[in-house]
């Protein structure tokens, strides 16, 4: 089986890249973040006509996650025991999904930005994770499940292209990289790095991916039953090029049957 992960930048502004990147690449599961609309305005047909189920949580033009599939669509969860909610009056936001596919359990992940170190986005967003690790500590034991998406963290320096410019700012604070280590200490293990190590986001600021002058931020961290099947993974580049591309590329990663 064939998944990835890729924070579109829109859907609906984007859904021709989508479908001809799930043809391109032969992918059973893609599940994608900010997707930026509700399930009722997506453009659905084409993906329907290829074969493939969608399920999506959306609310507006902010945030948005969802999961295509070609190998079912079962158990369809939007967010997670505890998730905490943001703004006046306080909302869950949609950033997580889960569902199961191929008897895989995928979460889609869209984690809060953070804004800067000194603001309360940046609480929430430390908060959310802690929950995210509070509910998937359970989903550990025996169970084939993939925490996918945009974690907007840089876990080391080599996933920022420059870190000295970043001192001041969230994605590379020491809690934030703690807080992505501690699903790792729980027993999730990463499993893109090692096949692919190159950035997955570059700004559209001053010519930042002709540059390479990138983050590595979106991740797959599997349970140790589906971290077992892995055998390959890359980051499509080539999605990132070009007219009315996503300033991130997608993860695809392959697990043995």
């Amino acid at each position: 089986m064939r998944i990835a992960t890729w924070n579109v930048n829109s859907l609906r502004s984007r859904i021709d890249r989508v479908e001809a990147f799930l043809l391109r690449h032969d992918i059973d599961v893609l599940a994608v973040q900010e997707i930026k609309a509700r399930e009722d305005q997506l453009p659905l047909m084409g993906l329907q006509a290829a074969g493939y189920d969608v399920a999506a949580a959306g609310i507006n033009q902010w945030n948005g996650v969802g999961i295509i599939s070609r190998v079912g669509l079962d158990d369809v969860t939007v967010g997670f025991d505890g998730m905490p909610g943001w703004g006046e009056p306080l909302a869950s936001e949609s950033r997580a999904i889960g569902v199961t596919c191929g008897g895989v359990r995928i979460w889609s992940l869209y984690v809060p930005n953070g804004r800067k170190p000194d603001d309360p986005h940046y609480v929430y967003k430390l908060d959310w994770l802690a929950r995210l690790r509070d509910a998937a500590k359970s989903w550990l034991a025996d169970t084939q499940t993939a925490l996918v998406g945009d974690w907007n963290i840089c876990p080391t320096d080599d996933d920022v292209f420059d870190v000295t410019q970043f001192k001041n700012s969230t994605h590379v604070t020491p809690a934030e990289r703690a807080a992505f280590q501690a699903f790792l200490d729980d027993g999730y293990a990463e499993v893109t790095r090692r096949y692919a190590p190159g950035y997955t986001y570059w700004d559209y600021y001053r010519q930042r991916f002709e540059r390479d002058r990138g983050l590595k931020i979106d991740f797959v961290l599997a349970t140790p039953a589906l971290a077992a099947r892995v055998t390959g993974a890359f980051v499509d580049r080539e999605e990132r090029a070009g007219q009315g591309a996503s300033d991130h590329a997608p993860v695809v990663v392959d697990l043995a049957d």
